[in-house]
């Protein structure tokens, strides 16, 4: 990690996506990086005939290229003032977590079960999953919304903030790129089952490590706010490996715990139904209030996780 990276960036970057959060009329990295993916995809198939090592370099290329700009704007941003570099992380960092918008995206689909307008449930919330929404019921888009609220945690916060306490912006951006690579191209279906394997494979090593400590964090504001942390850490490591994911059922799993319900099953993907077993198999069924209470339960996560990694560096700078 670059020297003059320092404990409270992350504390900044985090109160500028609590105060903001991703306002639709900002520019943002994230967005240009789904453009080059969009536009890099066919240049790659064309030039390598063995479409998995196509894939492979795609993925390494565009990963390495995300590192290398960032890390060169921050150098040439220091080099004009050390303050620069360090407003620019902080709005970089900013820029790879989530969990404000996040929760504002939830609780839209909160809002519309609560005036019984389904439809616009449904359409809200297919904006924040990949499953089909035009078949499910009330409790379909609750368990939708509380799901991807759980699994988000990780990768739209937890994962970003641990990357950016290691390498700062660079390490955070080459992760979001990871990240999206996999959410673009990470599809086990014809068209990216073999292009997008390496990249679907880079995205599983770069979570595993934060997504189990999610699991801890997400115990104690389990704790906090329910007293149910011990339920959460027993149902992560009971459950959390009932996931098609290698990670992403041990936050789901967690939450599950903190919250007595039940997550996972049968959802629809580009019309094709995938079996996936339950997570919280003794608990009831999701109720639209489960929504804000994973909320809270996500913000709180972030709250601690976020200060036990700014006083980890805090305490490494003494």
């Amino acid at each position: 990690m670059d020297i003059y990276f320092t404990w409270y960036i992350l504390l900044a970057a985090f109160a500028l996506d609590f105060i903001l959060g991703d306002p639709r009329w900002m520019p943002h990295p994230i967005r240009w990086m789904g453009n080059a993916i969009d536009a890099m995809e066919p240049l790659f198939r064309s030039l390598i005939p063995d479409i998995t090592v196509a894939g492979g370099i795609f993925a390494v290329t565009l990963i390495g290229g995300t590192w290398i700009i960032t890390y060169t704007v921050i150098a040439l941003a220091y080099k004009v003032h050390p303050a620069l570099s360090v407003i620019i992380e902080i709005i970089l960092i900013y820029y790879c977590i989530s969990a404000k918008s996040l929760e504002k995206a939830a609780m839209d689909v909160s809002n519309a079960l609560k005036a019984k307008n389904l439809e616009e449930a449904k359409q809200k919330v297919s904006m924040i999953v990949g499953r089909e929404t035009g078949n499910l019921s009330e409790d379909g888009v609750a368990r939708a919304a509380t799901e991807t609220v759980a699994e988000n945690l990780v990768d739209g916060f937890i994962s970003p903030i641990f990357f950016a306490a290691i390498g700062g912006s660079p390490m955070a951006m080459a992760y979001k790129m990871i990240n999206t690579l996999d959410s673009m191209v990470g599809y086990k279906n014809e068209t990216y089952f073999q292009f997008g394997k390496v990249a679907a494979k880079i995205d599983d090593i770069a979570n595993f490590i934060p997504a189990r400590l999610s699991v801890s964090v997400i115990a104690f504001a389990a704790q906090i706010l329910y007293g149910k942390g011990k339920r959460a850490f027993k149902t992560a490591f009971v459950e959390g490996s009932n996931h098609a994911s290698p990670n992403a059922g041990y936050s789901e799993a967690a939450f599950a715990g903190a919250l007595a319900i039940r997550l996972g099953g049968p959802n629809c993907y580009h019309g094709s139904l995938v079996e996936k077993p339950y997570i919280g198999t003794r608990f009831g069924r999701i109720k639209i209030d489960h929504i804000k209470k994973a909320c809270d339960l996500m913000l709180l996560s972030s709250v601690i996780w976020t200060g036990i990694l700014s006083l980890i560096l805090f305490m490494v700078k003494l």
